[in-house]
Order: C-alpha cells, then sequence, then structure tokens
C-alpha cells in the first residue's frame, strides 16, 4: 500500500460543488497529526478549516491560495510513513540546451499550457508523464476512453510525452515542439515559441477579468508559467501607464476608462446569494406591507428584563421582541410558515429561524433551529451565538440550511425599513427598521414616542392580503404592548 495519500476537497454540504481555497494552515515538509486543520476553504456558503484525514509529513500541495477547487479534486498529498526512509525518486539530468534543472513530475502536471481564447480543443489528455504516472488536469483523474480530437497536421500532439496539455493558438506553426526549459535570465517567461503560453485555467480567467493579454506577461512559476501574481503585477502596470500619458496629455481632463474602475470577481457568499435572490425575485410573486408601531412600551420591558438578576449577563435588544413577536405569530397563523412546492403546499410545524447578517463576507442568514421552542432566555442566547459566530465568520452550511422564515434587521443601519427579497423555500420575510423618537398621538395628545415601521414580503401564491395583513398586525400588537399580548395568547 502506498505511503502516498492524496487527501480530496470534500463534500462540504448541501450540494456544493466547489470551494475556494483561503489559507494553507501547513506546509510542505510539516508533520502533521489525525484531523489537525491543514487549510480553510471558502464555499458559496461559509469559511471552513478542514482536517487531515490522515496523520504523517506533508508532501505536497496541489493548489495556491486563491484557487477555486471542485469538491473531489486532489488537494494535498501525506507521508503517512515518514520514518520509513525516503521515497523513490526517478533521477533526474539536466537539459543540454539549459543550466535550469529538469522541472520535477509534479510540477509538470500541474501546469497547463493555455489557448488562446475561443481554441480550447477537447481529448485525450495523456501519456506517460516522469515518475510512470499519467499526465491529467489538475483536480480530475486519469481519462479511460479515448475522446475525438480535430486532427493535427505535422504529427503527434506537442506536449504528449512530458504531462502537459498542449493547444496552438490560430497563428502557431502546424507543428508544435514539445515544451523546453526556458532560461528566465534570457526575458522568455509565459510566452512560448509558436505563441504558446503556460497557465492555469484560474490564471486564464484572472487576466481575462483584468484585461491582460497573457503573450505578454513574463512568468515565474515552473516551466515560466504565469501565475495569478504575474498577471495581477502585469494589471497594475498596464493602468499606471496611460495614466501618465493622461496626465501629460490631457492636462488634468476627466478620465473614464478602466484605469478608474474596479472589478471584483464574483464567487462564494456574493455568487449564491445573487443566485437565490434572482431566482426569488423571478419566481415567487412577491407583495410587501407595511407597518408603523409605537414600540414604548416594548423598549420599557426591555430596560426592565435587563434590571432583572438573572439577565443581567445575557445582551438583550430589541431583536429579541421581534423574534419573540414573530413566533408568537406564526403559532396564530401557521400557513405563513409554509413553502409552495409546485403541486402542494407544505406547511411546516417547526420555525427555523433565519436572521439576515451582514458580514465581510457578504449577506448570510443563519438560522436558529425549532425556535419556536425555546423560552425567552434560550431565544435570547440562541440569538446572540448566532450574531457572534456570523461576525467571526464561522457560521457552518448546516447553520444556514434548512431556514423557514427570516428577519431582517435593517434597522441597525438607520434604515426605517424596506422590502425585502424571500429568501428561496420561505414565504414570509419581516424587515425590522430602526427604532426612533417621534411625534406620535398617545392617549390623545402628541406627544415624543419610540417608533418603528415593519415591513413584511410574502409570497402572494401562499399568503393572501388578508392573511398577511393579520399576520404582520398581531408582530405590530405584540411590539405595541408585550405583557398584555403575552397573557391573551399564551
Amino acid at each position: 500500500m502506498s505511503r502516498i495519500k492524496t487527501f480530496n476537497l470534500p463534500d462540504l454540504g448541501e450540494g456544493l460543488t466547489e470551494g475556494e481555497i483561503l489559507t494553507w494552515l501547513v506546509k510542505v515538509g510539516d508533520t502533521i497529526e489525525l484531523n489537525q486543520p491543514i487549510v480553510e476553504v471558502e464555499t458559496a456558503k461559509a469559511a471552513v478549516e478542514i482536517p487531515a484525514k490522515w496523520a504523517g509529513q506533508v508532501r505536497a500541495i496541489h493548489h495556491p491560495e486563491g484557487t477555486t477547487v471542485e469538491v473531489g479534486a486532489p488537494i494535498i498529498a501525506i507521508d503517512t510513513d515518514p520514518g520509513a526512509g525516503p521515497l523513490d525518486e526517478p533521477s533526474t539530468t539536466a537539459t543540454p540546451s539549459s543550466d535550469l534543472p529538469i522541472p520535477s513530475a509534479a510540477s509538470l502536471a500541474a501546469v497547463e499550457v493555455a489557448p488562446a481564447e475561443g481554441m480550447v480543443e477537447p481529448g485525450l489528455i495523456g501519456g506517460v508523464a516522469p515518475g510512470g504516472r499519467t499526465a491529467v488536469l489538475v483536480g480530475y483523474g486519469p481519462r479511460t476512453t479515448a475522446a475525438k480530437r480535430r486532427p493535427r497536421k505535422g504529427g503527434a500532439p506537442a506536449g504528449a510525452d512530458h504531462g502537459v496539455v498542449v493547444v496552438d493558438k490560430p497563428a502557431a506553426t502546424p507543428t508544435v515542439p514539445a515544451p523546453q526549459v526556458h532560461d528566465r535570465r534570457n526575458g522568455e517567461g509565459g510566452a512560448r515559441p509558436g505563441g504558446l503560453v503556460l497557465a492555469k485555467p484560474p490564471v486564464r480567467k484572472l487576466a481575462k477579468d483584468l484585461g491582460v493579454d497573457l503573450g505578454t506577461v513574463t512568468g515565474s512559476g515552473p516551466l515560466g508559467s504565469i501565475t495569478r501574481e504575474d498577471v495581477q503585477q502585469a494589471a497594475s502596470g498596464a493602468v499606471a501607464e496611460p495614466v501618465a500619458v493622461t496626465a501629460v496629455a490631457t492636462a488634468g481632463a476627466a478620465s473614464f476608462g478602466a484605469d478608474r474602475e474596479q472589478r471584483i470577481p464574483v464567487k462564494g457568499v456574493r455568487k449564491l446569494t445573487a443566485e437565490n435572490m434572482s431566482r426569488s425575485a423571478f419566481t415567487a410573486p412577491h407583495v410587501t406591507e407595511f407597518l408603523t408601531v409605537d414600540v414604548t412600551r416594548a423598549m420599557k420591558a426591555l430596560d426592565r428584563l435587563r434590571g432583572r438578576r438573572e439577565w443581567r449577563d445575557v445582551r438583550v435588544s430589541p431583536l429579541l421582541l421581534v423574534a419573540k413577536a414573530v413566533l408568537l405569530a406564526v403559532k396564530r397563523h401557521p400557513m405563513v410558515n409554509s413553502t409552495w412546492a409546485g403541486d402542494e403546499i407544505v406547511v411546516k410545524e417547526y420555525v427555523n429561524l433565519g436572521i439576515a447578517a451582514a458580514t465581510e463576507r457578504g449577506l448570510i442568514v443563519p438560522n436558529v433551529k425549532d425556535a419556536g421552542r425555546l423560552s425567552l432566555r434560550e431565544l435570547a442566547d440562541a440569538l446572540n451565538d448566532l450574531v457572534q459566530t456570523a461576525k467571526s465568520g464561522r457560521t457552518s452550511p448546516a447553520d444556514m440550511s434548512g431556514g423557514t422564515l427570516t428577519i431582517t434587521n435593517v434597522g441597525v443601519f438607520g434604515v426605517d425599513t424596506g422590502t425585502p427579497i424571500l429568501p428561496p423555500g420561505e414565504s414570509a420575510i419581516l424587515a425590522f427598521g430602526a427604532v426612533r423618537e417621534m411625534p406620535w398621538v398617545h392617549k390623545g395628545k402628541v406627544k415624543a414616542r419610540q417608533v418603528t415601521t415593519l415591513g413584511l414580503s410574502f409570497d402572494h401564491r401562499i399568503i393572501d392580503g388578508e392573511l398577511g395583513s393579520k399576520f404582520l398586525r398581531d408582530i405590530g400588537d405584540f411590539l405595541a404592548d408585550p405583557e398584555a399580548a403575552l397573557l391573551a395568547w399564551t
């Protein structure tokens, strides 16, 4: 049995297909223990640390930080018995045409030759690479059947003997020689004879996003391949030069070009949020209603609660009372806590209460499981834990799955209310606005009172105007006088 174990990116749950490597917590040569965290990966739902499946010594790291990797792709190799002695390594000899050493099989297999845009050919990625392994694209297993590919003039596909995928640009010569090791001191980098460019797919995509021509970039990676850093440096240089020219030519005239634009890749949480919101907005017919409420009594009740001995170590916020109001209103109107399932409506007898949270990674909606069964103190603890976990970036995919109804507290940003979009699979979401001191008619006189505005969006396929209005009214009634509502409804 081989001592070298390859660790693949695991399925992190909820149908996720890829993850971005944020931080490697180990390096090649490190000795690691079983279940020791080795890498932090960001998925579309959360940033998680992945533990090692084996103890041993790190032999290879297959993907650098910032790379997006598909689930099931190898990310690290571990020697599970480093004390057994050195591994057998294939001997290498110097290349006559260069004073640089022949690259290892691992570095050859990790490099792809990028084609010109639109010229990618399908086909067998193969041939025997140095070390006796089958050369494959990074993140994929060896192909067991040959695929059709267009015939190429001038003989066998170049790169088959080196485990490198070689694809011609339109202007390339018919016969492409096998890749050679080029002397970086002579100024050669990512560009190759015949117009070939060495770069991984994520690097090609980054170059396309930044408008960088890979043919003009000098690579600093294995075999002179182009890295992310090379592309970013090229992009910085490409921006700086036109700025200087513009300053001289226009003597201070305003510029409206790419030098004053920022391009942000859409990935991770932002990408998932965009997909979910677009799907929900154009699938569920949204209706939004608003209600302005005098919450002076509720704020006084919170003050009294904070003063009680058993609550002095608990963070108590208006959101706690809003959550309690929603849970009690759901018991009175259970149809609100349901899902449209095409041929039927699924009414849920449990409430997984989602709380929208703005984090550095974007908007996430973790939820309190079965919140309707919790006491007020348990609910307060659960909300505090949820918020602190979200702020620290440690919310797990499981914490964001299975939500049935959501609250978005836009009041923390000083906003009065909004028209929130439903999370997919939910039929209602409540926007809780800022609590402000405003003039209000109270007992026949205009007085300064604490007032907030609620906004309820709901799926009109499930919730009609009457049901939505009664649900929102009950939430408002609780916030206007929580003690009286508790006595009347429980």
